[in-house]
């Protein structure tokens, strides 16, 4: 390890290498008791030195994009260009504190054997420390500090994830200890997707499907659930119910780990959210940070597209918003769209117009089963 003494505050990693690391509680432990020691020492030398805390800029303009030589995957990386939070300046001196802050709490979690979510950390912290903390926000910052100081997952701190997601369809899978679940036999209730990170990973999983179908809405996934269409077209159905949290793209990339023969298709709005969504499952996230690049999966994007809009008539069509433009130039200046993505982005943008997926349901309730299966059945996704 580097002097202890120097200006900046260096913990153990590499700095060079931008990942975070999956470590179990004992270890994440040390590692913040390593921390506290140094700045102890810091503290406690000839002439202390307390200036920044080095973290790894997790701004766009420090993302970077991997293609994948032995895979079709692509993903979003952070390079190793640092941001500081610094205790002698006014502004930054109490992020620096909150990264202390919820060290020491999710020290106290992991000692506790606990997990929490970011919503419960965040209660906990405003009770225990109101002058530091007065927002959702500012917590999940400071998660992402904590994460790039001691290069170790979210997850690994006790904090787990507050999942929304869903699955159906074709598979059967078992938590340890438990019975089998059939998918295909929920019902509209489906199965709910656990935020437990270290649960989903040691669930068996088993397939007879031939794709796995990536649903935006909720609503549509419902639709899907009730007609069985993962029946007519053997299937596995997910949904994030709109952007994805990191339980669902957790189990997605499960899936596509114990089946990587299985296509992942995407189904989603045509406007620039639902892109916005289908990239996230696909590249990765760069708001997660050190974590961006863990859970990326090879999305196909099946529907909707440009080609789809004649299908729909002109009065379903709705003017893009102000926050549809504002998602489209940020998809456009980055540099992991690809180029057919980037056209379709174009037309969206060109048009003044996205339209939903629901507008289908013009040429009937039982209509986008048949238009996926369609769609599938000419390969015609991209």
């Amino acid at each position: 390890m580097e002097d202890l003494s120097k200006s900046s505050l260096n913990f153990f990693a590499d700095q060079q290498l931008c990942s975070a690391d999956i470590l179990s509680p004992l270890e994440v432990r040390a590692r913040i008791e390593v921390s506290v020691i140094n700045f102890l020492k810091i503290l406690n030398s000839p002439d202390p030195a307390i200036s920044d805390l080095p973290l790894i800029n997790r701004n766009s303009s420090n993302s970077r994009v991997s293609q994948g030589l032995l895979t079709d995957v692509s993903w979003i990386f952070l390079s190793h260009s640092f941001c500081t939070r610094s205790l002698t300046k006014s502004n930054a001196a109490k992020a620096f504190v909150r990264v202390w802050k919820v060290m020491e709490t999710c020290f106290q979690i992991l000692s506790q054997e606990k997990r929490v979510t970011q919503r419960e950390l965040f209660y906990k912290l405003l009770c225990d420390s109101p002058e530091y903390f007065n927002s959702q926000l500012q917590v999940n910052r400071t998660i992402q500090d904590v994460i790039a100081l001691l290069h170790c997952s979210r997850f690994s701190l006790g904090i787990v994830a507050s999942s929304r997601g869903l699955v159906a369809g074709r598979l059967m899978l078992q938590e340890p200890n438990q019975e089998v679940i059939d998918c295909s036999a929920c019902g509209s209730s489906v199965y709910s997707i656990s935020g437990d990170l270290s649960l989903l990973e040691k669930l068996d999983l088993k397939t007879d499907a031939r794709y796995i179908i990536v649903v935006e809405k909720h609503a549509i996934f419902q639709r899907l659930t009730e007609d069985f269409v993962f029946n007519q077209i053997p299937s596995i159905l997910i949904t994030a119910k709109g952007y994805p949290d990191i339980a669902t793209r957790f189990l997605l990339h499960r899936l596509n780990r114990a089946f990587p023969n299985l296509p992942i298709l995407a189904l989603v709005d045509w406007n620039p959210a639902g892109l916005a969504i289908l990239c996230t499952f696909k590249f990765g996230s760069i708001g997660m940070g050190m974590e961006a690049y863990r859970y990326a999966c090879n999305v196909k994007w099946l529907g909707l597209r440009g080609d789809d809009v004649q299908l729909i008539p002109e009065q379903s069509l709705l003017p893009l918003k102000p926050r549809d433009l504002q998602i489209a130039r940020s998809l456009m200046s980055s540099e992991i769209l690809q180029e057919n993505y980037k056209e379709e982005l174009s037309l969206m943008v060109h048009n003044g117009q996205r339209a939903e997926v629901e507008a289908l349901y013009f040429h009937g309730y039982d209509y986008l089963g048949k238009y996926i299966a369609k769609k599938i059945v000419q390969a015609d996704y991209i």
